[in-house]
């Protein structure tokens, strides 16, 4: 007798990922790595900490999405992940405006 799929979380089907797509991201956070090193070797000027945050980004995401899972997760798991993100930038973005905001050197 077949039931219909329940929203319950301990029905749900779990998606089964092939060790092709982890080694494929695996590969590509080591890829990642080597640029950051070789990144840092080089003179951008202001622009070396944007392309290393910016790679460090991508890792992340790789990292949230398949090793975590999230990619094949229900949307309030989503909704989790992208409300904390939120946040996070929320303080970070309360913290650059209280630091661009001070007198430096005016006392």
């Amino acid at each position: 007798m077949n039931e219909p799929a329940s929203h319950e979380p301990e029905n749900q089907e779990h998606h089964i990922v092939s060790p092709r797509i982890y080694l494929a991201v695996g590969a590509a956070l080591l890829v990642g790595t080597g640029l950051t090193v070789a990144v840092s070797f080089i003179d951008l000027g202001v622009f070396n900490p944007i392309i290393a945050l910016a790679i460090a980004v991508v890792k992340a995401t790789l990292v949230v999405l398949f090793f975590m899972h999230v990619k094949y997760s229900t949307k309030l798991t989503k909704l989790t992940v992208i409300s904390g993100i939120f946040v996070f930038l929320a303080l970070i973005g309360m913290t650059l405006s209280d630091y661009i905001s001070r007198a430096w050197g005016r006392w």
